[in-house]
């Protein structure tokens, strides 16, 4: 390659680093001005936006602003960040655009947990918390041990069928709760909680699960470059002086755990694991260190956006749930029959 050709292929890469930069700061941008004015939004002092007038007048208004929307705002943020951030890795680290958090019997544990404590042990809203990332944990563990003592396929194939098996087992546990529940009382309280949502959210919910969430959250984006490693086959990432079981186990235990935590504060929220990566690669490519924390940002605007219109579409609260899996299917067909817009990398 001549030198000339070096120069406009080094140009070329640099033109297109600093238009993703600039995607990234706008999506950023458009992300930090939806939380501001969903924080005026809702249905008090009336349906529509808040005034700032009545915001610096009304002492009840700065009160419902500050203790009630700003923590469930924040924690839409945490929920949307965490689930879309685990999506990317389990799709990179599976290799398999299909997959999302709970794919490792982690979302199924994690309402397994939640409904014993509402059927067995009281219902208290910690340990209903507590008892979701004790089982969620132990999705992950048990999909791990399984793997470990198949004897054929792949890593990666291993995983996932034992993945697949803890989700039915957990399933099933599921069921027989339901079944066991009190169809007045404890019976609607776990319908409600699989449904999702963020009603209920206080600051010290918020405060519980946020020091895990950061944690994860920056590990996985200080270590984003490593994915674009282990999406390569094996012996071409140990090659390239890396461990790819361990690596890929670490970034999994590291990526459960938000989803974990989250998961314990809001139930069960679909599809903003599946689809907020698909659309982060139709704007960066396959490459993670910008894909990653693009599907995190978006993960935040799409919650925050459904959880806006949860809050605000009727008298009576929609659980989360429902509007994450109904957006999410719709964009999903969107993005099927549609081309999109894609920087190549």
């Amino acid at each position: 390659m001549s030198s000339v050709e070096a120069t406009a292929v080094l140009e070329k890469t640099l033109t297109r680093k600093h238009l993703r930069q600039r995607i990234l700061f706008t999506l950023g941008v458009t992300l930090l001005a939806l939380f501001l004015i969903s924080l005026l939004l809702g249905r008090y002092p009336a349906p529509g936006l808040m005034t700032l007038h009545e915001f610096q007048e009304t002492e009840l208004a700065r009160r419902l602003v500050l203790n009630l929307r700003l923590p469930r705002l924040l924690t839409a943020l945490l929920v949307g960040a965490s689930l879309a951030a685990s999506g990317m890795v389990f799709q990179v680290l599976f290799s398999n655009p299909l997959v999302e958090p709970g794919f490792l019997g982690v979302s199924q544990g994690a309402a397994f947990g939640a409904a014993l404590t509402i059927v067995l042990l009281g219902g208290t809203a910690a340990l209903i918390q507590g008892m979701a990332v004790v089982f969620a944990l132990v999705g992950l563990g048990a999909s791990y041990f399984l793997a470990r003592r198949i004897r054929y396929g792949g890593w990666v194939l291993r995983l996932v069928l034992a993945g697949i098996a803890v989700s039915a087992l957990f399933s099933a546990g599921l069921g027989v709760l339901k079944y066991m529940a009190d169809p007045l009382r404890q019976l609607p309280e776990i319908t409600f909680w699989l449904l999702g949502g963020l009603y209920s959210v206080t600051w010290k919910q918020f405060f519980s699960i946020f020091p895990a969430v950061l944690v994860s959250l920056l590990i996985l984006l200080l270590f984003r470059w490593r994915l674009n490693l282990l999406a390569l086959h094996e012996q071409t990432a140990f090659a390239l002086g890396i461990s790819p079981k361990q690596e890929r186990l670490l970034l999994l235990t590291v990526a459960v755990i938000p989803t974990a935590a989250v998961i314990s504060v809001a139930g069960m929220v679909g599809w903003v694991g599946l689809i907020m990566p698909h659309v982060a690669r139709r704007l960066f490519g396959s490459d993670t260190r910008f894909a990653l924390p693009a599907s995190m940002l978006l993960g935040g605007m799409f919650t925050i956006l459904c959880d806006n219109l949860a809050r605000t579409l009727l008298a009576g609260e929609i659980p989360l749930g429902i509007l994450t899996a109904l957006l999410g299917a719709t964009l999903f067909l969107i993005l099927m029959i549609s081309h999109g817009i894609k920087i190549e990398r």
